[in-house]
C-alpha cells in the first residue's frame, strides 16, 4: 500500500511539473516575442537621463534578449507554480485550510510586482543617479555596457520584489503556528536591524536614499506584523470552546 501510495504521489508531481514547464514554456515563447517591445519600452524611460546602451562583443544583445524573455517567462509562470503546489497539497488539507489558503497565490504575486515597479521607478533610478555623479566628479567617461546595465538593474530589482514578499511569509508562518505575536515582538528589534542593513545594501550611501529605501521597509514589517497579529486573533476566536 506504501509502495502504491509513493507511486500515485510521483505521478501527482509529475503531471504538476509538467503543466508548469508547459506553461513556462508558452511564456518563453511570449517573452521572445514581447523582449523587443519591453527593452525599447526600458530604454525610453526618461526617470534616468539618457543613457545609450553599448555592446561589447556579437553576443551581449541576444544574451540581453533571452534573459528578457526568461524573466518574462518566470514572472508570469510563478502564479501557474504557487496554484500547482497548492492543489498537489490540498488533499492534505481540510476545506477551510485549502480556501485559506489559496487567497496566498494571488496576494503573493500582486506583492511581488508591488516590489518590483517600487525598485524599477524608486531605487533603481537614485542608485544609478548616485552612482553617475560618482562618476562624474573623478572625470571619468560615461560608456555604459547593455549587459552591466541590466545585470545592476537585477541585482536591485529582485531582492527588493523578494523583500515585498514578507507580508505573505508572516501570515503563513501565523496560520501554521511557528509565529505567535509574542515571538514576533520578541524578533522585532532583530527584524528591524535586518531590514536596515538590507535597506542600506541596496541603497546609496547616503541619509536620504537609505531611508527613501527602509523606512518603506519597515513600514511594510509593521504592517505585515498588524496583519499576523489579526490573523492569530481570529484563528484563537475560531478555536476558542465558546466556537466549538
Amino acid at each position: 500500500m506504501e509502495q502504491e501510495d509513493l507511486i500515485l504521489h510521483l505521478t501527482e508531481v509529475r503531471k504538476r511539473l509538467i503543466i508548469v514547464l508547459a506553461w513556462f514554456v508558452i511564456m518563453l515563447c511570449a517573452g521572445l516575442y514581447f523582449s523587443s517591445d519591453i527593452l525599447l519600452y526600458l530604454k525610453r524611460q526618461p526617470m534616468i537621463g539618457e543613457i545609450k546602451w553599448n555592446v561589447f562583443s556579437f553576443t551581449d544583445g541576444l544574451m540581453i534578449y533571452m534573459k528578457c524573455a526568461f524573466l518574462f517567462a518566470l514572472l508570469f509562470t510563478v502564479p501557474v507554480m504557487l496554484y500547482q503546489l497548492w492543489a498537489f497539497v490540498r488533499p492534505g488539507l481540510t476545506e477551510a485550510e485549502s480556501r485559506s489558503a489559496l487567497p496566498y497565490i494571488p496576494v503573493a504575486f500582486a506583492l511581488f510586482i508591488i516590489g518590483v515597479a517600487f525598485s524599477y521607478w524608486v531605487v533603481f533610478p537614485m542608485m544609478v543617479r548616485f552612482m553617475m555623479r560618482m562618476n562624474q566628479t573623478i572625470g571619468a567617461v560615461e560608456t555604459y555596457g547593455i549587459d552591466r546595465y541590466f545585470g545592476f538593474l537585477f541585482q536591485i530589482v529582485f531582492p527588493m520584489a523578494i523583500a515585498f514578499e514578507l507580508p505573505v511569509i508572516l501570515l503563513f508562518l501565523t496560520k501554521i503556528g511557528l509565529l505567535t505575536p509574542q515571538r514576533l515582538k520578541m524578533s522585532r528589534k532583530y527584524a528591524y536591524i535586518a531590514l536596515t542593513i538590507t535597506g542600506s545594501c541596496i541603497s546609496p550611501p547616503d541619509m536620504v536614499s537609505h531611508l527613501s529605501v527602509t523606512v518603506p521597509l519597515l513600514l511594510l514589517f509593521e504592517i505585515s506584523a498588524l496583519a499576523s497579529n489579526w490573523q492569530w486573533r481570529a484563528m484563537m476566536r475560531q478555536s476558542s470552546p465558546t466556537n466549538g
